[in-house]
Order: C-alpha cells, then structure tokens, then sequence
C-alpha cells in the first residue's frame, strides 16, 4: 500500500508503464478489516495528484524559457557564419594571387634547371662513349698482342659501359658499335680456347702457364657461359685418355680392375695440383668439377658393367665378394672425395651458417650403379643365416663349461643379433633404400625360424635312437624363458634401428613386431612348461581328493588331509621355480597361471566326484578357501618373512579361486524343501539354463524322477519378472557336463578346454586321462601344442575372445589347458607346407595375450634386461 502522506515511493505499482489499477486496488484492500482506510487512500491519491500537477507545471515553464534561449542562440551563430564566410573566400583569392606571383617569378628558375640537367646529361653520354670508343680500339690492340690481364680490365670496362648504352641501340652508330664490340668477345672467346688447345696439344703448359691463366680471367669477365665451355673441354680432354682405356678395353674396364680407375684419377688429381691448378681461379673449383665429371663417366661404365654380368650367357652369376669388394672401395674412394672438397674454400662468408647447411657433394656419385644389384649381396646374407640357424640348433643351451645363472641366455641368440649388428652396419653404409627393406625381411624370417627351430626345439620332445624321449631340464627351460624375453626387447630395438637409418619413404615398410610377438609366445609357453612341473606334482593328490566319499561325510572337520599335501608340494616346486626366474613379469606370470590352473582342477574334480552331498560341498569350500590362503604368499615365497604380496596379485587369486564358490555354495543348499535350492541357484549360478540347472542336481546324486518337480519349479521362477535379466546361459557352467560315473570311477565330466571366462572352442573328456603323467609326451606337447593351435595352451585361436582380468588384461592359460597340452600326444600337422606359416602365426597370438596379460602387472614389459649385448 502507497504511503499515505502523499509521497509516492519510486519503486511504488503508481510508477509502473503497464500499471493496473485493479490488482492495485486488489493490493491494497486484500482483506474486509482494511475498508476502514479508504479515506486516508483517497487523499493520498489525491494529495499524488496534485504534486504531480504542480511537478508537470514547473517542468513546462521551464522548458518555454529554455526553448527561447535556444532560439536566440542559434540566430547569433548563424549571424557569425554569414559574417565569417566572406573572410575565407577573402583569404582564398589571395593566397591564389601569390601563388601565380610566386610561379612567375621562379618560371626563369626552373628553365634553367632543366637546361643544366639536360646538358649534364649529355655531356655523360658523350664522355661515355668516347671511354667506350677508346677501350674497343685499346681491347682490339691487346687481344691482338695476346696481353689477356690488360684485357680482362678493359672488358669488364667494356662490358659495363655497352650496358649504359643499352638504351641507345637507335642511333646507328651506337648500334654499329655494340655489333662491333659483340664480335671483338666471340673473337677473344676463340682465340682463348685455341691458345688452350694448342698449349695442351703441344705439350706446352709449364712453358705458357702465366698466359692460360690470365686468360682465364678473360674467360672469367666474358661471363658463365664462356666459363663454362672452357671447364667442359678441360674435363673432356684431361678424361680423354681414361675412357680410351677403360671403355676401350674389357678387361682394363672389368670390375677386377676398379683399383685400376681410381689410382688413375688419383694421379690426374695430383698432375692438376702440380701443374694446372695455378692456371685456373680458385672459385672455378676445377679440380671438383673434374671429379664430378670423373664420377659421372665412371657411374656409367659400371652400370654397364653390371648389367652386363647379371644378363651372361655362361650360366656364371655375379660375384658378391667381388660386387662388394668393389663397391666398399668405391665408398672409400667416394669418402675421399668428399674430404678433399668439402673444405673451407668452398664455405661463404658465413662460415658457420654454410657449414652447417652443406650437403655431400660425392655421396653415391659412382656407388648409386651398384643401388639395383644389392639384392646379390642381401641373398647372400640370406644363405650364411640359413646355415647358421641348423648350427645354432644342434648346440646345447648352455656351454658345458659354464655355470647356470639366473640371466643367463642362450648363448646363440647372442651371436644371431650380433650378426645382425654388423650386417646392418654394412647394408647402412651400402644402401638406406629399398636393399634395406630387404634385409629387414631376411632378418624376420630367420627370427622366426630361430624361435621355432631353435628356441621351441630347446623346450620339446628330444629323442635320441631307441633311447626314451627327454624332457627338457628346468635349467633349459628358464634359459629359454630368458632368451625369449631377450630376443623381444632386441627385435624392438632392432626396428627402431633400421627406422633411424632407413630413408623416410621406406619406415612404414620396417616391421619386426610379429617376430617380437612370437618370442613372447615362447615366454608364454615356457611359463606353461614351468606350471605343468607343479602339475604333475600335484597329480597324485588329484586323485585322492576325487577318491574321497563327498557323499558320505557327516560333519565339516578341518581341511583335507590332501589340501596340506598339496599345498606343500606346490610350494617345493615353486620355490625352485622363483628362484630361478629373476624377472618380477614372469614370476607373476607362473603364479597367476599356477593358481588358475589349480582353480580349474578343482572344478573338474568337483564333477568327478559326483555324487556330492551337502556336507561335502561345504567341506570343499572350506578347502578351497584354505588353498586360496595358501595361494596368497605364493608369488613372495622366496622373499623376506612377512613380505606382503602386491595387491594385485591378491585381487587375482581371489578373483580365480571365487570361480569355484557359486557352484559349491549351490550345492550346499538341501534339495527340501526344492524352493531353496532352485533360489539359490538363481542367486549363485544366476543364469536360467535347464540344462546348467539338471547338472547341479545330478552333482547332488537326485535320482531322475525326484528332478521332475525341481525342473517344474526352476522353470515357474525363471520366467518370473525378478528373473528374466539373467543371461540363458552360465559361462562357469556351460563348458562342464556331468556323466554317470561315481566318484573315484575312471569316468568323470567333459569339458571345454576353456573354463569360466576361458574360450570354450573343443572338449577334453577326463576318461580319456591316463591315471599318471607320461613324462615322454610333454616336451613334444608344448611344441605341438603352438603348431596344432594356440587354444592347446590356454589362449583362444584366431577369432575368438580371451578371458580378462579385472584390470582388463587377458587371462594367461588355465591348468585344463595346459594339462591337455601335456597329456595329450598328437601329430605335428603340416599338410601343403603350411604347418610353419601356422606355427608362426599361432606363436605370435600366444606372445600378443601374453603381453597383453603381463602389461598388467604394472611396469613396461620386457624392460629391465641385464643382457648388455643388444643389435645396433
């Protein structure tokens, strides 16, 4: 409500544009109790009213007294304006008058002006050409008289002053003079020439030394292109005799005799410092240009020459040590060259800045012939490294006369890369082109053929006569371990090498990743060989665990007798393991693939040792959790007492042996009242599977027709709203199946070779399993293993998904994996030749996971290596 003595606040609704009286009535008299004051409003409005009048009232007679003021305002200025108008034009006409006085009276001035300059000028023109006149006659007389330095002065005297004329060239005479002064230099042109060619004919060059040079500063003021026929006949003439004898001649010019050319330009090049250098300039650079034309003639003979040898009739192919004898000794020659031309006397006044930016003059001026027929040389390199693999085969991996050492590599690898090493050097120095892209290929395919024929036969089945197969010692296998993992990090550094070396259009060709990727698929399988160690020695408790009555027990005690066994005997095996891996990735690598395979076997056994009651199922949780405890000091059991295990290897651990809790958790619920047991395996299985979900009960010994009314039930709850988000299949269970064999029988599940999250591509039945390792077959398993597919060691083939880790990295292979690898004995398949194409490919997808799975480890894989001799 405004206020009702008569002042009107400025934020009052009275103020506002789009007021309304209505709602500000409304406002104001909101409740029947405020009528009361309607008369106190009503003045108020009034008492407003009335200030606004008078406020109106005095605004309106002040504006009338300013409007006026304006008025007369503005009629003064425009008195000033037509009084001041008159004055400038006043002043306008005058300043022109002075100026028209001004230009009459300096008109005289400027006549005079121009008359002087024109006068000066013509007085130029005419001492000009008088100059001009006298140097022609003075130059005519001394070209006559052979006086070259007098006239190499007045040429350029000459020359300078017919420029100034240029502009003259429509007065006759002037026109007649520059024709006359045109023909005076092609005269001297040919008369110096014709002095060179007479005093190099007659042998006269010491004698008439003093004159050739001073004509070669006519030369030098007849311009570039004078200068340039002189340097052309000089080379031709002082070259003359070298390609008569050795393009003349077969057998001077053959590549047997390339010593032969160079010695001869080596003695042109020291009869030129001796006697002709002081007749040409020094800028003239005459010596260079001689070589260059020495270089391009010679570059021609040879790629003549080599042609030639590759299209012969005879059979005969060309020599490499001669094609590389040659070629090294035309390097050297080339880098000679290049260090008697690339001086100080070709560098400018900025000595620094043109220092820096000079480029080889010499570089692959005759060598570039021999570019195209590189290729012998690198197929040469091809049959020595096929040689040296067969070699590197047949020697043991570790000298017998030295000590085992836990860096230790085999000793051949070493040698490969140093070869490598030199090789590279040699093919550097020869060619950075497409013969360096060749030899990067030879250098992986002998890379391959050293992991394959070389490194797996180390780790593989070795027969000898009649006598039984051997398995490869502990010792071979951490040497080949360690090799793998070397050859990696040197195939890296190899590439980068060939990279900074090779020329820019050719890096995308260098590629040694796959060979890289093969050793690691060694690594892996070397750390598979050292878990199938543990495995066998954990067989026998396998089987005692499967022979005991799970069906029978009627209270959970401690753990099982077997449990302490075995995790004694894993703990022998991997102390000695991690003892001799000095490598924190792979002892990493052992344990993480040591208790998934452990985790796996549990779950077969479970399936063997049906039926299981539930008493059973809760003692073997409680020998699961006892092994997983015993699991977690693994990785440190060299260490420090009470050393903690990293976390992550914890968190692996606990996430593999958790594999086995929804299925024994499932089995522990009774089968009455049947409501609990299809929940919780809607809870812990938690997929909607009947034939997952029949598995469970025959694990539980139900007979078929006590099953009926389960089923019935398991298939009202899964079609439930609660229920049908879960998947229609268990990736734990839909690998297993459950055969009807009783615990300890021989029969016992089928699986997939991959568990849980593992690829379930093939079926492995344990019925086929012998009852004992076979030691005969598991060298020969690891190799055949990578040939027959890489899915035999755990890791999925082409095509399909390996597992993860919860750090996302792939999951090494499991023991089921593994174990088949070992037991099992099958034929090396290579119908067609393409068993080694298979081999390389499946070892270079083992090294990709692999890799994959240990760059999860935290570190840079493959670092930290105390091999010093390394490729490069």
């Amino acid at each position: 409500m405004p206020q009702l003595s008569g002042t009107i606040s400025p934020t009052s609704p009275l103020n506002s544009a789009d007021y309304n009286p209505v709602d500000h009535l409304n406002a104001i008299f909101s409740h029947p109790s405020s009528l009361s004051s309607i008369a106190k409003t009503s003045d108020a409005l009034h008492t407003y009213q009335n200030e606004l009048d008078e406020e109106i009232e005095a605004l309106t007679r002040h504006q009338s007294v300013s409007d006026v003021e304006s008025v007369k305002r503005i009629r003064a200025a425009k008195d000033d304006l037509a009084e001041l108008f008159p004055k400038v034009e006043d002043v306008r006409a005058r300043a022109m008058q002075t100026e028209e006085a001004i230009t009459e009276m300096t008109a005289d001035i400027k006549r005079l002006d121009n008359t002087k300059k024109n006068l000066t000028l013509s007085m130029t023109a005419l001492k000009r050409l008088q100059m001009l006149t006298t140097a022609y006659e003075q130059l005519r007389g001394l070209s006559s008289s052979r006086q070259y330095k007098e006239c190499a002065q007045l040429l350029q005297a000459v020359i300078q002053l017919m420029a100034h004329f240029k502009s003259y060239r429509s007065i006759d005479q002037i026109a007649t003079l520059g024709r006359n002064v045109s023909d005076l230099q092609r005269e001297m042109l040919e008369q110096v020439c014709e002095d060179f060619e007479v005093t190099f004919a007659k042998a006269e060059v010491s004698q008439r030394r003093g004159i050739l040079a001073e004509a070669c500063l006519v030369m030098d003021a007849l311009g570039d292109n004078a200068r340039s026929r002189l340097i052309t006949w000089y080379c031709n003439t002082q070259l003359r005799e070298y390609r008569q004898v050795f393009r003349g001649n077969e057998e001077a010019g053959s590549l047997d005799n390339i010593s032969r050319r160079y010695a001869w330009f080596r003695r042109m090049l020291k009869t030129y410092d001796d006697e002709h250098a002081v007749m040409f300039p020094a800028n003239w650079r005459m010596n260079e240009m001689l070589a260059n034309a020495f270089c391009e003639g010679t570059r021609d003979d040879f790629k003549n020459i080599l042609s030639r040898s590759i299209r012969r009739d005879d059979g005969l192919s060309l020599d490499v040590d001669l094609l590389l004898s040659c070629l090294q000794e035309t390097l050297d020659f080339e880098h000679s060259l290049e260090r008697r031309f690339n001086n100080a006397s070709r560098a400018s006044i900025d000595t620094v800045s043109s220092d820096s930016e000079k480029a080889p003059v010499f570089s692959q001026a005759i060598s570039e012939a021999f570019e195209p027929y590189l290729s012998v040389w690198v197929e040469a390199q091809d049959k020595k490294l096929s040689t040296m693999i067969p070699q590197y085969r047949q020697q043991p991996p570790k000298p017998p006369d030295e000590d085992f050492s836990p860096q230790m590599v085999v000793p051949s690898s070493i040698e490969l890369f140093n070869f490598y090493r030199l090789t590279l050097a040699q093919c550097a120095k020869l060619s950075t082109g497409a013969r360096l892209v060749e030899l990067c290929k030879v250098f992986a395919k002998y890379l391959d053929q050293y992991a394959q024929q070389v490194l797996l036969f180390y780790v593989s089945e070795r027969s000898s006569g009649q006598t039984p197969s051997k398995i490869p010692q502990l010792e071979d296998t951490i040497l080949v371990l360690n090799t793998a993992d070397y050859c990696f990090n040197t195939c890296t550094q190899l590439e980068e090498k060939i990279r900074g070396r090779i020329e820019e259009g050719y890096k995308a060709m260098v590629d040694l990743q796959s060979q890289a990727d093969a050793f690691m698929g060694i690594a892996s399988a070397t750390v598979r060989a050292l878990v199938r160690r543990v495995e066998v020695d954990i067989e026998r408790t396998w089987r005692e665990m499967r022979n005991t009555g799970w069906s029978k027990m009627e209270m959970v005690g401690d753990q099982s007798s077997w449990v302490a066994e075995m995790l004694q005997n894993i703990k022998r095996r991997s102390t000695e393991v991690l003892g001799m891996l000095h490598k924190q990735q792979y002892a990493r690598a052992f344990c993480d693939n040591l208790v998934d395979s452990v985790a796996n076997a549990f779950i077969v056994s479970i399936f063997q040792c049906k039926p299981i009651s539930e008493v059973g199922a809760e003692q073997m949780l409680l020998d699961s959790y006892a092994l997983k405890k015993g699991f977690e000091d693994l990785l440190n059991i060299n260490a420090k007492p009470n050393t903690p295990s990293p976390a992550g290897y914890i968190k692996r651990v606990n996430q593999s042996m958790s594999r086995l809790d929804p299925i024994l958790k499932t089995l522990q619920v009774r089968p009455s009242p049947p409501e609990a047991l299809v929940q919780a395996y809607l809870i812990h299985i938690a997929d909607r599977s009947e034939t997952n979900f029949r598995k469970i009960l025959d694990l539980k010994g139900l007979r078929k027709q006590d099953q009926s009314h389960l089923l019935e039930l398991f298939q009202a709850h899964r079609a439930s709203s609660r229920n049908e988000k879960l998947p229609q299949t268990s990736a734990l269970l839909s690998p297993l199946a459950v055969s009807g064999t009783s615990a300890g029988g021989v029969g016992g599940p089928t699986i997939a070779s991959g568990l849980g999250n593992l690829s379930s591509a093939a079926t492995l039945s344990t019925s086929n399993l012998p009852t004992r390792f076979d030691p005969s077959t598991f060298g020969s398993a690891i190799m055949n293993a990578a040939r027959d597919g890489v899915d035999r060691l755990g890791t999925p083939t082409l095509g399909s998904t390996p597992s993860q880790t919860p750090s996302g990295a792939t999951s090494p292979p499991t023991q089921q994996q593994s174990s088949a690898a070992g037991r099992a004995s099958f034929e090396i398949p290579t119908p067609g030749g393409m068993g080694t194409t298979n081999l390389n490919e499946n070892l270079r997808n083992i090294g990709k996971f692999f890799k994959r799975d240990i760059g999860g480890l935290g570190g840079r894989f493959g670092s930290g290596s105390k091999v010093a001799d390394e490729a490069g």
